[in-house]
C-alpha cells in the first residue's frame, strides 16, 4: 500500500501525539510516589535535571548543535513559564486542593492555547475543534471530581492550579513559533535546561530528598525526566511541529481518561461508572476535535471524478476534428 508523503508525516506527527499523552498520563502515577517524599521544587529540580542529562546524551550522540538565534526566543519563555514554572506549580498546587478542583482549573490549560493560538498564531477554530474541547473539558472535569476524596481546597492551591494552566498555555503558544526555526529535539533540549536552571533555588531541597527519600521514590522522578519529560516533551514537539497548537493541546484532553486507566491496571484503584463516563467523554471530545469533514474533500473528489472523461472527451473530440459518441469517449 502506497502512502503519500503527507499522509505519512500526518500519521507519524498523531502517532508521537499518542506517545506523548500516554507518558504524561504515566506522570500522575509516578507523582504519588516521589511527591511523597520530595517537596514541589525539589521535585521539579530533579525531573528536569534527569531529563536535560538524557537529552543532552540523545544530542551528543546525534550531534545536535545549538538552536539557531530566531528560535530562542520561544525556547526561554517555554523553558521558564512550561518547563520551570508550571511543573513547580502544579506539585504545589496538587498538595493543596483536592483533584476535582485540580481538574476544573488546570484543565482550562487547552482552552487558553486555543484562544491565544487564534490571537497570536492565526491558528483557526473550527467548529469541531470547539465542539470536542467542550465535550473533553466536561469528561475531565467530571474525572476530577469523581475521583476526589474529601480534602478541602485552599485559596492558594487554586491560583497556582490557575497559574500552571497559563503557564502551560503560554508556554506551548511560544514553543511553536520556535520550531519553525529549530528541531523538536533542540527545542525540547534546550527548554529543559533552561527549566533546570531556572529550579536550581530548590538543589538544597533536592539534596535533602535525596538523603532521605527512599528508593522508589527517587526512581520514580528519575522516571519523571526520562519518559515523561525528555521523551514526551520531544514527540510532542514533532508532532506540534506539524500542526495547530489549538489541536495539539484539544489532544491532551485524552489524559484524563488514560490516567483512570491507568490507575486501575497499576495501582488497582477500580474507577467507578461516573469516572469511566467522564473519561469515555474525554476520548470522544478529542475524537471530535481531531476529526475532519469530509463532505467538502468528497464533493472535490467526486467533480475531479466527473470533470476526467469530459476533459479526456474533449481531447479526442479535437484530435479527430468532431465530437466523439458517448459510447466512444471511455
Amino acid at each position: 500500500m502506497n502512502v503519500s508523503p503527507a499522509r505519512r508525516t500526518e500519521l507519524l506527527a498523531a502517532g508521537a501525539a499518542v506517545v506523548t499523552v500516554v507518558l504524561w498520563a504515566s506522570a500522575f502515577v509516578s507523582i504519588r510516589s516521589a511527591g511523597a517524599a520530595y517537596p514541589p521544587g525539589a521535585l521539579a529540580l530533579g525531573r528536569l535535571a534527569s531529563g536535560t542529562l538524557a537529552l543532552g546524551v540523545l544530542c551528543a550522540v546525534r550531534r545536535v548543535g545549538w538552536p539557531p538565534r530566531a528560535a530562542w526566543r520561544g525556547i526561554l519563555v517555554s523553558g521558564v513559564v512550561w518547563f520551570g514554572f508550571y511543573m513547580v506549580a502544579l506539585n504545589w498546587a496538587e498538595q493543596r486542593v483536592d483533584a476535582g478542583t485540580a481538574a476544573l482549573v488546570v484543565n482550562i490549560g487547552p482552552i487558553l492555547i486555543a484562544l491565544l493560538g487564534n490571537r497570536l498564531l492565526g491558528d483557526p477554530m473550527p467548529p469541531r475543534l470547539l465542539a470536542g474541547m467542550a465535550v473533553s473539558f466536561a469528561g475531565a472535569v467530571t474525572v476530577g471530581l469523581s475521583m476526589s476524596g474529601d480534602g478541602g481546597s485552599s485559596v492558594l492551591g487554586v491560583v497556582m492550579c490557575l497559574l500552571a494552566a497559563v503557564a502551560y498555555a503560554a508556554g506551548v503558544v511560544a514553543q511553536k513559533p520556535a520550531l519553525g526555526s529549530a528541531s523538536p529535539l533542540q527545542v525540547t533540549t534546550f527548554g529543559c535546561l533552561v527549566g533546570t536552571l531556572g529550579c536550581l533555588p530548590f538543589t538544597g531541597q533536592l539534596a535533602r530528598g535525596l538523603a532521605d527519600a527512599p528508593v522508589s521514590a527517587t526512581l520514580n522522578m528519575v522516571y519523571l525526566g526520562v519518559f515523561p519529560t525528555a521523551l514526551a516533551f520531544t514527540t510532542w514537539a514533532y508532532a506540534l511541529a506539524r500542526t495547530t497548537a489549538s489541536r495539539m493541546g484539544a489532544t491532551t484532553y485524552a489524559v484524563p481518561a488514560l490516567v483512570v486507566l491507568m490507575s486501575w491496571l497499576l495501582l488497582g484503584e477500580v474507577p467507578g461508572l461516573l469516572t469511566l463516563a467522564g473519561g469515555l467523554l474525554c476520548l470522544a471530545g478529542v475524537a471530535v476535535s481531531r476529526s475532519r469533514p469530509r463532505t467538502r474533500v468528497d464533493g472535490e473528489l467526486r467533480a475531479r471524478s466527473a470533470e476526467l472523461p469530459a476533459s479526456s472527451g474533449e481531447r479526442r473530440a479535437e484530435e479527430a476534428g468532431s465530437a466523439a459518441p458517448p459510447a466512444e469517449r471511455d
